[in-house]
């Protein structure tokens, strides 16, 4: 039964799922199979021709993750969505779906650490350019842009800098040169919808806030449906020109009877078919178990982290509140133009005492959990210059806002009083 609503509360319950026709049960099941039964030789065959969509392999696709990919694609309001086994690799698969050895791609500068160094680095060894810039002028992405660019990339509330991506002004730059903007939204869950700004991929790791309890690690890929690849075939030849992998097929016009979904099946059936990061059906299950609580989770997450952040504001031991409600200028106008004054569940703060004070408040919190996470329902907190950073270049350290006193909280959807209590023991143990 399609379901009739646009309202996120309802679609984090219902959207892709009513109930099995089988058994009636309400729970999506989880299909934890590697194959599938075909019908006869004539359905093996449209199935392999995508003249028909249908279960072959679990590493292509499974019934339980199909429901998560839905419910992804109705949450975003995308056409289609791709779950992947991690958010890094959600974060390649995007880009190796454009963009071939000798290709570019033009980047952001404020990205979360892993995956700067995945461009600069992994990718880099593959042959894939990924050039960085300043997004705070968001003609840099036109001065990096030559013919061999096939995309740009950012993500929309950067971690650890959350300075909001100026996504509809870079978006735009890019559709006068047949270039889709790929936004990863996974600090923002429901309070940015990139495809609405001109974005034409969104990117998750939905082990965050997605998931939201810790559980599993997942990512995704959703393809909003809005970009007009065929318009660009020298500009996008991956989706244009025969595709040697799968019977030579042209992308724009193979899947042509099924809609604007070329981006998302060549994903699926040429990235994930031969790479193979699939994710468990079990871990597609609990996935959508958080999906069911997100609209509610954010809120809370929201509201705690904006009272941290004015707490932290008017303690002694902090020299600098890094909270998009603490910006001002351009960079506070972007914030509130795309956030709405939700300014996420992330911040950062700088302690007077710098590397030594950052590890004396770690080491004293006992609410909230040290670990290399963002986004799950507990706090959690980290000192990236001795941690997650510690490994990065200086020039990606600078990048990325860390400093030796940078400290970076998640505000989980515990009760507030207990939050600051722990906040305020381990700030005068920083201090001492």
């Amino acid at each position: 039964m399609p379901l009739d609503s646009k309202h996120p509360e309802t679609l984090a319950l219902h959207a892709g799922w009513r109930a099995d026709p089988a058994t009636g049960a309400v729970a999506p099941p989880i299909y934890q199979t590697t194959s599938y039964q075909f019908r006869d030789t004539e359905h093996a065959a449209k199935l392999f021709a995508l003249e028909e969509l249908g279960n072959i392999y679990t590493r292509i696709g499974n019934p339980t993750t199909a429901i998560l990919e839905e419910r992804l694609a109705a949450l975003e309001g995308g056409v289609a969505a791709l779950a992947l086994s991690s958010g890094q690799a959600a974060s390649a698969f995007a880009l190796q779906n454009l963009a071939r050895a000798g290709d570019n791609v033009v980047a952001s500068t404020d990205l979360y650490g892993g995956t700067w160094n995945l461009f600069a680095n992994t990718l880099k060894e593959q042959g894939l350019d990924v050039r960085f810039v300043d997004p705070s002028d968001p003609e840099n992405f036109r001065r990096a842009t030559d013919a061999r660019t096939r995309a740009y990339y950012a993500e929309t509330l950067p971690n650890p800098k959350l300075i909001v991506f100026p996504i509809a002004e870079v978006a735009a730059i890019g559709r006068d040169y047949g270039i889709p903007l790929i936004a990863d939204n996974t600090a923002a869950p429901l309070l940015v919808k990139p495809f609405e700004h001109g974005a034409a991929i969104v990117v998750y790791s939905t082990t965050k806030y997605i998931g939201g309890h810790g559980t599993s690690i997942g990512g995704a890929i959703i393809d909003g449906g809005n970009f007009d690849w065929e318009k660009f075939p020298d500009r996008q030849p991956a989706l244009n020109t025969p595709d040697p992998s799968y019977h030579g097929a042209v992308w724009v016009e193979a899947v042509k009877p099924l809609g604007p979904v070329a981006y998302i099946i060549k994903a699926r059936t040429t990235l994930l078919r031969d790479l193979g990061s699939a994710p468990s059906p079990f871990n597609s299950f609990l996935t959508l178990q958080g999906i069911e609580t997100l609209p509610l989770r954010i809120e809370r997450h929201v509201s705690n982290a904006q009272a941290v952040a004015d707490f932290l504001s008017a303690r002694p031991e902090v020299t600098k509140v890094i909270h998009p409600s603490r910006q001002t200028g351009a960079e506070r106008e972007r914030a509130d133009k795309y956030l709405k004054g939700k300014y996420g569940a992330l911040l950062g703060f700088e302690l007077a005492g710098g590397l030594d004070a950052g590890r004396r408040f770690i080491d004293a919190l006992k609410l909230f959990y040290h670990v290399a996470n963002i986004g799950d329902a507990r706090s959690l907190a980290i000192h990236p210059a001795t941690t997650t950073h510690s490994q990065l270049s200086p020039e990606a350290q600078l990048a990325t806002g860390v400093t030796p006193g940078y400290v970076r909280l998640a505000i989980g959807i515990e009760h507030i009083d207990d939050i600051l209590a722990d906040l305020d023991s381990a700030l005068r143990a920083a201090g001492a």
